[in-house]
């Protein structure tokens, strides 16, 4: 028999104001996609092939983007599918400490290098309460004061990590706690590279799936309070969105390096998953405006996408031109060194959004961290 995966996933349907479930089906053989109408019990869309889905994309807890419908995939069909494709897949919490910040870009690309997955990010700045909290079972060893103390002292990225073995693959690419020994011991590790000591040690792991359930639900909570705020300042910057088909293809790492060697801050960061009435709302400006409107919200809805704010001298003029024209044709030709000159695929796919008029920079970085996280 032909091999194929089968997923229970959910569709909210916005005409409807719905939530619709179905069976999705994936052939492997020739990337065909299927799906079933589970309460109406008849076929909805019959197999047919769709390149953009990859077996990679297919795990519990994941959105999924089939002919433009955002699906989150919510168990396992069967046995089989849940046997081959669910029992490695953990998820893991990647903390990123503050002496390692400004080398985001280079730790995630660390991190998809080991065929790991960033699902979720949120940049915060933790009380000393919220670090006592995170930390407490170290509450009485000698170091705990020092440790909160540190964490404390600027923005932390708090991320979610998922994938084969998460916990011990994390903690692999991290290396020993003590970023000497990791010099020693493991040189290619995380530790040893961003590392100081034993508490300035770049970044933090889950050290069991039980510790990573209870952090996660730390940074990430399930119910409708979202956790340690965001770092957004809102005030003189400019806001940038590393779209869907750049993280999908494993460009978020290198994208966020160049714009940090470029000497732009990102002042703030988050992953968002956006639904069409927001990429809607979000872009109308372009509507009538641009022939690529329609396309631009698809984009921008088609999975997870990473909002930036982006602080610097005169930010949206300097950071739009450092992103460069809208087509990243036009862009290799004219200014071969910008972002979309080099991330880029075509003038809807060209590897981030910038703000365009200067007085509209703090109205949408407000978008996404006062509304949308709101």
């Amino acid at each position: 028999m032909e091999e194929r995966f089968a997923f229970l996933a959910e569709w909210y349907d916005p005409s409807a104001s719905l939530l619709r479930r179905y069976q999705l089906l994936f052939y492997p053989r020739d990337g065909s996609v299927e799906m079933f109408d589970m309460k109406n019990q008849r076929i909805f869309l019959r197999r047919t092939r769709y390149e953009e889905l990859k077996k990679e994309d297919l795990f519990v807890g994941n959105r999924v983007n089939v002919f433009s419908r955002q699906l989150s995939l919510i168990g396992y069909g069967d046995q089989y599918t849940a046997s081959k494709l669910g029992c490695k897949k953990e998820r893991t919490l990647a903390m990123i400490k503050p002496d390692a910040v400004t080398k985001i870009g280079d730790i995630i690309q660390m991190i998809y290098s080991e065929n790991l997955l960033v699902t979720k990010a949120k940049m915060t700045k933790l009380s000393w309460k919220q670090a006592a909290d995170f930390y407490s079972e170290h509450q009485s060893k000698p170091f705990f004061n020092n440790l909160v103390q540190f964490v404390t002292s600027g923005p932390v990225v708090a991320m979610e990590v998922m994938g084969d073995e998460a916990v011990s693959a994390w903690r692999k690419v991290l290396g020993p706690t003590d970023s000497a020994a990791a010099r020693s011991d493991a040189p290619r590790s995380l530790r040893a590279q961003l590392g100081t000591d034993g508490t300035k040690n770049a970044a933090h792991g889950s050290d069991s799936l039980a510790s990573a359930a209870r952090e996660l639900e730390f940074f990430f909570p399930s119910t409708t309070s979202g956790g340690p705020p965001s770092t957004a300042k809102c005030a003189d910057c400019t806001c940038c969105i590393i779209k869907p088909h750049a993280i999908s293809e494993g460009l978020t790492g290198k994208i966020l390096s160049s714009i940090s060697q470029a000497g732009f801050e990102i002042s703030a960061l988050q992953m968002f998953n956006l639904d069409q009435a927001n990429a809607e709302e979000f872009l109308e400006v372009y509507k009538g405006v641009v022939d690529e409107y329609t396309g631009l919200v698809s984009e921008l809805c088609s999975g997870p996408c990473m909002a930036l704010e982006i602080r610097g001298a005169q930010p949206s003029r300097t950071f739009r031109e450092y992103c460069g024209p809208a087509d990243p044709e036009l862009a290799r030709h004219l200014r071969p060194t910008t972002l979309r000159a080099q991330f880029g695929k075509n003038k809807v796919q060209n590897a981030v959004h910038c703000t365009d008029l200067p007085e509209d920079g703090i109205l949408e970085v407000q978008y996404f961290f006062k509304i949308l996280d709101g």
